[in-house]
Parts: C-alpha cells; structure tokens; sequence
C-alpha cells in the first residue's frame, strides 16, 4: 500500500528519538582555543583551562557570537531547562524521528531524491517544523565541532550515534580536514552531513570580506572535492561573525547557525567529566534545540548516555537532511569559492 508523499519523501531518512539542551546562542563569553574548552569572562579575553592542542592561532571548541542581540542571548543561554519535556511522548513519531514510516518499497529514484526539507531554523537558531502537522517540534540537532581530529574519538562517536539512529552534522575545519581527509570520508559514508566551520579557528569578524570568503571558499571546495558535496551548513568560529559574515556565507548558498544548546564541553571544568557534559546539555534542553559539542574524548565517553536521556525526554534527533537550506546567490561574488 502506497504511502502518502510527504511519508515517502522522509522514509528514505534515519528516523530515531531524543532528548535535551541549551546554552549560549550568541555564545556571548564562551570562546574556545586549539581544540580546548575555555570560557572567557568577556568577548576579547584571553583564553584560560586549556584542554586540548593549540594547533592554530585561533583554535578550538566552543563558539560565540558578541554580535548576537540580547534576544538571542537570553534564548540560547535560558532556554531549555523550562522548556525540556519529560516522558516520551507519541506525537513526536514522524518524519525525522523514530516511530515515523519506515523505508519498504521505495524505488531507487526515490531513494536518490533529496527529501523536502521539514525544519527551518528561526532567528535565535532553533530548529521549528515548516509545517506542524507534518513535523514534531520536540526535536533537537545534534553538532560537533573542531574535527576531524582524531581517528579513535569520531569512530566512537560515530558508533555511539548509530547505536540511536541519530545523525548528526560535523562541523569541520579545513587545516585539520586536509591531513585526514579520509576522515571526511567516513563521515560522510556513516552517513552524517560535513558543515563548514571555516579554513582556520580565527574569528572572521576580524578580516576583510576576501579573506572571510577565502576561510570559506577553501573549506567548501575540500570538502566537495573529498566527498562529492559541498556543505550546506556554516558556524562561524567563536560563533562570531554578525550579519557580515552571515552574508557572505549565504553567498555560497551555506545556513549561517551558531546554537542554542551549549555542552560546555570544551569549558575546562568538563574535561575527563563526561558527566558534566551530559549535566549541561539536559539542563539546557528545549524543542528544536541546537546542540554544541566538540571531537573530544570525554564528549564521545559521555554521548551513548548523553543520547539515551534525551530520548528518555521523549526528544526525536533532527536529521540534518530535513533541514531548508537557503539558494546560492551568483551574482554575490563568492558563490564559487574564493
């Protein structure tokens, strides 16, 4: 018996359920350095708790976005622990989540199609159903971020999110994808979405309109050349960035999102603490939440657990392919890299 189109359209998709988080959507005084966890008491400071390599100027877990209005700041930092559900909840069973249409019978065109995107992001970087009778709200978008890194930590994470059916989009910076791009390959063959988190760990805010197009440009294009895709999606170091930088991501037809759900896991209070990390995300946890975490090993220890209570939530995982993403503008200058 044929199911109707939209079902169709979202069996080809890893349906599964989930759970919780929130913290900074601007990240306003969360930055990160060389793959470790800090948190500064203002936009500018310097970095303290280190945890992790310092492998560039600029570099490592934890984004923020000083320019974000205090609207998106009070929401990324506050929402989720008033918000966050309890019990499992029926209703969330469709398209994107588990419990919706399974994938029999479909005919292989069908299962090359790109499905009809079901969730937009709205301006305090949530994630919403397009239409709510044909999507559930209680969803949230599992990220990672600073990778690839290490071989052994992405495997484990990548199984722990097998284990659930959840997918999820990996974040990646091009210095460190260029010297493991078979990482970017296993990504995508586990079948995760690649987001762009630009060439270095710098903040954009501080270059000119060419170099942001280059830290761009230069990801997009290794990424596309390794695994026959560019990315859709595009977090900007620190989170900073504003409307300038989110213009010229547009250009490459990329969603320019920060989070909404901030695991801290890169705050040097959580290292070798995958309790913590778990703590922060569920105290954080509302519908269509973006959730921030990074390639680090207690990240990965933590994320089988961290996994099941959101589904215990009665949370869904939003799989990033249901995701609208915005058109590529070409007469912008930098749709084709730079």
């Amino acid at each position: 018996m044929r199911k109707p189109a939209l079902a169709l359209a979202a069996a080809m998709l890893v349906l599964t359920s989930c759970g919780s988080g929130a913290a900074g959507g601007d990240g306003t005084g969360i930055r990160e350095d060389g793959g470790t966890a800090v948190a500064c008491a203002e936009r500018g400071s310097s970095p303290s708790g280190a945890v992790d390599d310092a492998e560039r100027g600029g570099g490592a877990p934890g984004d923020a976005d000083a320019s974000e209005t205090p609207e998106e700041t009070d929401a990324g930092r506050t929402a989720g622990g008033a918000e966050s559900g309890s019990g499992a909840d029926e209703a969330n069973a469709g398209p994107g989540v588990s419990g919706g249409p399974d994938a029999g019978g479909q005919s292989e065109a069908a299962d090359k199609a790109p499905p009809a995107p079901l969730y937009r992001m709205n301006g305090v970087y949530r994630f919403v159903p397009i239409d709510e009778t044909a999507a559930p709200a209680k969803v949230v978008l599992l990220t990672f971020d600073d990778g690839p890194k290490d071989r052994e930590v992405l495997e484990r994470m990548l199984d722990a999110l097998d284990g659930h059916d959840a997918k999820a989009v990996f974040f990646v910076n091009g210095y460190r994808a260029v010297k493991q791009p078979e990482l970017l390959q296993l990504i995508r063959e586990r079948g995760h979405m690649i987001g762009n988190h630009s060439w270095d760990h710098i903040d954009l805010k501080q270059l000119d309109d060419d170099a942001v197009r280059d830290q761009i440009g230069r990801v997009q294009e290794l990424v596309g050349g390794t695994v026959g895709e560019e990315p859709k999606l595009f977090r900007p170091p620190y989170g900073s960035g504003g409307d300038r930088v989110r213009k010229i991501a547009e250009e490459f037809g990329l969603l320019y999102t920060t989070w909404s759900n901030g695991s801290l896991d890169w705050d040097a209070n959580a290292k070798d603490k995958p309790d913590v990390v778990i703590r922060n995300v569920l105290d954080q946890l509302h519908p269509g939440a973006n959730i921030l975490m990074h390639e680090l090993p207690w990240t990965a220890d933590a994320l089988d657990e961290l996994l099941g209570k959101i589904e215990a939530e009665g949370y869904g995982f939003l799989d990033p392919a249901l995701i609208e993403i915005p058109t590529a503008d070409p007469d912008a200058g930098g749709a084709n890299g730079a």
